[in-house]
């Protein structure tokens, strides 16, 4: 366990050692150290998994979840509850998590300013904790509305998480590494859609007998949490920037880089500070009046909703029935769909590894504009489904490539670009504007695709194809590359799209001293010096 504060002073080195070269492009800086890792990894793993755990851990156990329902109802009021009645208790059991992360989304600027981004990761592990008992409990207590209420928090704690999570990993990475660290948020996200298919099948929880452990496994990943997450560095620049403990930001840099000299990074934070407007965190209505970061508000927008309306949720939607034509059994069906998580794992891990050699912007085109292509394949072979038994193979081929191309850039790049394109007193406020896109949009699909469906059918899926191709296209045009660039770097390379003047030495100056109160002093003993003579 790193200690918790380096000895400045002595021999004794620091805290997180190096663990060499461990990625290919360390040898050009300094090499990756273990507690940057550990902080990645433990800070993802209570946030982003619970979250891609919580979207698929209701689908194996849904029909014992009705049929708990059903049976409360029966001892409750003497008779069977309606089929209309079972399908809205079951669509708000579903639907209710989105809303919660809506509510997160709209709390966590208020809470990242306030408990800065290690401390609102902690704090949501509260709302993970109360949402386990409640969906754990719920059969038990003979109560479907603990259940309900559970998604809903546990929705509010995946609201927060992937708001502040970005946020956390993007301000504790040195550019040179930030994609790369920045994408354990999308690799955990698979990895808990993976874990939570894998436990739901019928040789482990996915059981009448056991479905409620499926949700009392959401502790383990919030409790390690818990346990180490306290003892990892806050953010430097939220240190440094926000809360004027320049100390303090020296220390943290200091861990998690693994070297004393760390003048070079903290001269980059200074610099960044002297370059924004103000110091202070902007509101959202700031945000959305600030001329100076119009163009980044549109495009994480536009990429946040692209994120969530490209189709990927809709792509569940005939994964089983596709496998049904292709003459699969039934009981094994469960066992092929892994293999869905398994891409979107793999898919992540690979993109994290490239990410820094090809970049973000295009990773996020080839993503969509692959999905595009896919989507396309995917509509025809749909159309000739009973045409050739091989058929249901190539559409299957066709969601897995779907799945694929999306884990490779749209799944987790959007949310690096929203910590990436704004400086440190605009970004809260971005993040939860992106938040609120991204689970409107989540809501928005879940609400319209099955009313698209009935209407198109297989047709269906051309609506995302003009989405991804549209989402390509503005990125291909508007976004510039962010890959090893520092945030003052990003932000002025959308100056003259933005059309902004740039700020004057004095000004620069004035915000130097704001931040600075030692260099303020020597400032003031020098022209008392002056003055003298």
């Amino acid at each position: 366990m790193p200690q918790s504060a380096p000895q400045r002073n002595g021999t004794a080195l620091l805290l997180c050692p190096p663990l060499g070269q461990l990625l290919p492009w360390s040898t050009n800086t300094q090499p990756v150290t273990a507690c940057l890792l550990s902080t990645a990894f433990f800070g993802a793993l209570g946030s982003s998994f619970i979250y891609g755990y919580n979207l698929s851990v209701v689908n194996a156990p849904a029909l014992y979840i009705k049929a708990f329902y059903n049976k409360t109802w029966i001892e409750r009021y003497g008779e069977p509850i309606a089929a209309e009645t079972a399908t809205l208790l079951w669509s708000i059991t579903v639907s209710i998590f989105a809303i919660g992360g809506l509510l997160g989304a709209l709390s966590v600027s208020f809470i990242v300013r306030l408990l800065g981004r290690k401390g609102t990761l902690l704090l949501n592990n509260i709302f993970a904790v109360i949402a386990v008992l409640l969906l754990s409990l719920g059969e038990t207590a003979k109560s479907f509305e603990m259940l309900i209420i559970g998604r809903l928090i546990i929705g509010v704690d995946s609201g927060i998480a992937l708001s502040a999570l970005p946020m956390y990993l993007g301000e504790i990475t040195p550019r040179n590494i930030r994609g790369f660290i920045g994408q354990f948020n999308s690799i955990l996200i698979c990895l808990g859609v993976f874990t939570g298919q894998v436990l739901g099948l019928p040789e482990l929880l996915g059981q009448e007998s056991r479905w409620n452990y499926l949700f009392s496994f959401l502790a383990l990943p919030a409790m390690l949490q818990l346990c180490v997450l306290p003892f990892l560095p806050e953010s430097p620049r939220y240190l440094l920037m926000e809360k004027r403990d320049e100390a303090g930001a020296e220390r943290a840099f200091q861990r998690l880089l693994g070297k004393k000299d760390v003048s070079q990074e903290l001269e980059e934070v200074h610099a960044e500070a002297r370059a924004q407007d103000n110091l202070q965190t902007a509101s959202v209505l700031q945000l959305l009046k600030s001329q100076a970061v119009r163009w980044q508000l549109i495009t994480v927008i536009i990429t946040m909703a692209c994120y969530q309306l490209c189709g990927l949720n809709a792509i569940w939607y005939y994964t089983n029935g596709i496998l049904r034509e292709a003459g699969f059994a039934e009981n094994i069906i469960p066992y092929i769909t892994l293999t869905t998580g398994g891409i979107e794992t793999l898919a992540a891990i690979i993109s994290g590894l490239v990410i820094e050699r090809i970049g973000r912007k295009p990773l996020l085109i080839f993503g969509f504009s692959a999905m595009a292509v896919f989507f396309s394949l995917l509509t025809v072979f749909l159309n000739f489904q009973h045409s050739a038994s091989w058929m249901p193979y190539l559409s299957y081929i066709c969601i897995l490539a779907v799945i694929a191309s999306f884990c490779s850039g749209p799944g987790g790049i959007p949310f690096i670009l929203t910590g990436e394109l704004f400086e440190q007193s605009y970004r809260p406020a971005a993040f939860m504007i992106a938040g609120i896109v991204n689970w409107l949009s989540n809501f928005a699909v879940g609400l319209l695709f099955p009313f698209i469906q009935e209407k198109l059918q297989s047709f269906a899926f051309l609506v995302f194809v003009v989405v991804c191709i549209l989402g390509s296209v503005y990125l291909y045009v508007v976004l510039p590359e962010t890959k090893n660039k520092t945030f003052m770097d990003i932000s002025q390379s959308f100056t003259k799209i933005n059309k902004i003047p740039v700020p004057s030495p004095g000004h620069e100056m004035e915000l130097v001293l704001s931040i600075r109160p030692d260099l303020n002093r020597k400032v003031q003993d020098d022209t008392k010096m002056e003055s003298s003579f």
